[in-house]
């Protein structure tokens, strides 16, 4: 016999629509001003709610770019798994997970930097940085799982070239130098650096 769910309170709808608020506030400004130009208080004017408040959601802007800037990530990386599942081969594979992210990217670039150097930099105990490294954990898995189809990679070189793979494309979105690149030209730096280490 199924269990009925529970239905949702109202102080749970009350909170999620607050974090809705919050995460749509932040978006909007974050893209209208950049994150560096942005205050807290902003957000929770914005928001409509106070300060204090803003602060039981994220502990800071750096959280709250988080925050925001996960939900657009994740909908990259299933998007990139979805279109590598029939891609047969193995590099046009791995650039189909990879182009959504770097597109994602690539929308806001210094927002985007910004968001890659909390990733590698914040606080790792906060929720929203926790769920970033996750993110970038699937990322690893999913071009694992891409290398682990192909008969010409040890299986048990696969999740080490993910690691590899991923670590160049984070660098690569992350670095000055880069960061007045299009799309497609971050994008062909990478298949030729991919290309060669997968032939390697």
């Amino acid at each position: 016999m199924a269990v009925a769910s529970q239905p949702i309170g109202r102080r749970e709808r009350n909170k999620q629509a607050k974090l809705d608020r919050i995460v749509a506030a932040a978006r909007e400004l974050f893209a209208d001003h950049g994150v560096d130009e942005v205050t807290t208080q902003q957000i929770a004017d914005k928001a409509d709610i106070g300060a204090g408040t803003l602060f039981l959601y994220a502990k800071s802007k750096g959280e709250l770019l988080l925050l925001v800037q996960n939900a657009s990530y994740a909908a990259a990386l299933n998007k990139g798994q979805a279109a590598a599942k029939s891609i047969s081969d193995t590099l046009e594979a791995v650039m189909a997970i990879i182009r959504p992210v770097v597109e994602c990217n690539r929308t806001q670039v210094e927002n985007s930097r910004t968001y890659l150097r909390e990733m590698v930099f914040g606080d790792h105990e906060e929720p929203h940085h926790h769920d970033a490294l996750r993110l970038s954990a699937q990322t690893e898995e999913a071009i694992a799982e891409v290398l682990g189809r192909d008969k010409q990679i040890q299986s048990a070189n696969a999740g080490t070239l993910a690691h590899i793979i991923s670590a160049v494309m984070f660098l690569s979105m992350a670095i000055s130098i880069n960061a007045a690149k299009t799309v497609n030209e971050l994008l062909q730096e990478l298949k030729i650096q991919i290309r060669v280490l997968l032939q390697g």
